[in-house]
């Protein structure tokens, strides 16, 4: 009973004082001077974490697709579900770095204002697959177009040194995303070489057993 009227009590005093919370602070008096990010750099950086959000969903669309029961190739579903998930990593991975640079500090909702509208560009653009083979050549063609897109940025960001090479954001981009970049096309490349040799020698035989070896982390 006391902790009914305990609880109580606190109910009734959150209820007198909330009118009194503020949920904004006063405007702070930072040095800005540390925030040396260009424009150009920022835009792109912005637009990135867009293009790892479709990349995400363009996954998930493939891994639902195998997923059904008319399908059934849970290795082909956990392998896509995976990439999704890195994907969406890479856009947080994205925003992190541009709020340690100074950027996005007021303006992180910016990134998912325009719900209509970005429902719309985060609609993915197939639904289903003829088999895994196409399905993994799609998966090639999307990461081939998401590494474009990082090169865009890097070349947008050493254009001009006079002005704003920036040379950290280079290298993070370098190291970091195309390596693991280039390291997933060659993977998806292989996979598909050793999907078709066996679908070749076996057919729709062939496809069920790589199937089995992505379920078990084997290719």
């Amino acid at each position: 009973m006391k902790s009914i009227i305990a609880a109580t009590l606190l109910v009734c005093f959150f209820a007198v004082t909330s009118s009194e919370l503020q949920c904004e602070h006063t405007q702070l008096d930072i040095p800005k001077e540390w925030k040396d990010m260009a424009y150009p750099c920022i835009s792109k950086m912005r637009s990135q974490v867009e293009e790892e959000l479709k990349a995400a969903m363009q996954y998930m669309a493939m891994g639902a697709h195998f997923s059904k029961d008319t399908v059934n190739r849970p290795g082909f579903a956990k392998f896509f579900f995976k990439a999704a998930s890195e994907e969406r990593e890479h856009a947080i991975k994205i925003i992190s770095y541009l709020l340690m640079r100074g950027e996005l500090t007021s303006k992180v909702s910016d990134l998912i204002k325009k719900k209509c509208k970005l429902l719309i560009i985060l609609t993915p653009r197939l639904t289903s697959w003829a088999n895994g083979v196409s399905a993994l050549k799609d998966a090639l063609r999307l990461e081939a177009f998401v590494t474009r897109k990082i090169r865009d940025i890097i070349a947008v960001c050493e254009s001009n040194p006079t002005q704003f090479n920036d040379y950290h954001l280079v290298d993070y981009l370098t190291a970091d995303f195309l390596g693991e970049q280039y390291h997933g096309q060659r993977d998806l490349a292989g996979k598909i070489s050793t999907l078709e040799k066996l679908m070749g020698q076996h057919g729709p035989l062939g496809e069920f057993l790589f199937d089995k070896k992505l379920l078990n982390d084997e290719l």
